[in-house]
C-alpha cells in the first residue's frame, strides 16, 4: 500500500480504490512530556491511543452524520486503529478550526488580560493555518477570503457546522457528567461540498469532569464504560 503522507499522529495510505486509509498511531502532541491538543510536536506515546482515536471518531461521526452533517468516513476498524475515508481537497495547505466553550490553553495565554481561567465562552470559533514552521498562525475570515483559501460565504458555512458539531460532542459528554472545554476539527471539500474530515478524538479536545482535566484515554471510558 502506497504511503501518501506521514503525520505526527497518523499515516495516510492510498487504499487502491479511490479512498484513503488512515493508520492511527499511539503518539499524542504536547509540550514538556505533557499532552496538549494545541501543540505542534509529539510529546509522548500512550499505548491504545490509536484505537481510542478510531473508536471515538466513529462514534461521533455517526452522531454527526445522523444530524445531517457530512463526514468523509467510509468505514472504521477499531482493533487495527484504521479508518477508510473519502479523499478531500484541503483549504489551502490545511485549516484547523477550534471551537471554544471555556477560556483555557492558547486562548488564555493570548488574552489573559481580558479573561480568567475557565471563563465561559459561547461556542467561540477560531481558525488557524496548519503551518508548524509558523506556529499554526490564527487567520480571520477576511484574510482567508483575500488569500483565496476559502470564500467569506464558505467561512460562514464552516463556522455554523463547527458550532453544530461542538454541540453534539458537548451533549454526548454531558450525558456522562463530563464537560467539553474546547475542541479542534478540520474540514475539506469532498465532491465540492464542505465536509468534516480527519478525526474527533481525545487528542483533539479538552474535557473536564468533577473539575479535573480528563486524560484522552479516559474519554472513551467515560462515554462507553
Amino acid at each position: 500500500m502506497k504511503l501518501v503522507y506521514k503525520g505526527k499522529t497518523k499515516d495516510v495510505y492510498d487504499n487502491g480504490d479511490g479512498n484513503l486509509l488512515l493508520q492511527f498511531k499511539d503518539d499524542v502532541t504536547g509540550t514538556d512530556g505533557k499532552f496538549d491538543p494545541g501543540a505542534n510536536t509529539v510529546a509522548l506515546s500512550i499505548e491504545g491511543v490509536g484505537r481510542s482515536c478510531v473508536r471515538l471518531t466513529e462514534f461521533f461521526y455517526n452522531k454527526i452524520e445522523a444530524a445531517g452533517i457530512p463526514t468523509h468516513l467510509v468505514s472504521a476498524n477499531v482493533e487495527n486503529a484504521q479508518m477508510i475515508v473519502k479523499p478531500a481537497t484541503m483549504f489551502g495547505k490545511g485549516l484547523e478550526v477550534i471551537c471554544r466553550l471555556k477560556a483555557v490553553g492558547s486562548f488564555l495565554r493570548r488574552f489573559g488580560d481580558y479573561c480568567t481561567n475557565g471563563q465561559p465562552l459561547d461556542f467561540l470559533v477560531e481558525t488557524t493555518l496548519k503551518d508548524d514552521e509558523r506556529g499554526d498562525p490564527p487567520i480571520t475570515k477576511d484574510q482567508l477570503d483575500m488569500l483565496g483559501i476559502l470564500t467569506a460565504e464558505e467561512y460562514e458555512i464552516l463556522k455554523d457546522l463547527t458550532k453544530r458539531i461542538a454541540r453534539i460532542v458537548k451533549d454526548e459528554l454531558a450525558k456522562k457528567g463530563a464537560e467539553l472545554y474546547d475542541m479542534k476539527i478540520e474540514f475539506g471539500r469532498v465532491n465540492e461540498k464542505i465536509t468534516l474530515i480527519d478525526e474527533i478524538s481525545g487528542g483533539s479536545m479538552r474535557v473536564f469532569k468533577d473539575g479535573k482535566s480528563v486524560d484522552p484515554l479516559e474519554i472513551p471510558v467515560i462515554l462507553f464504560g
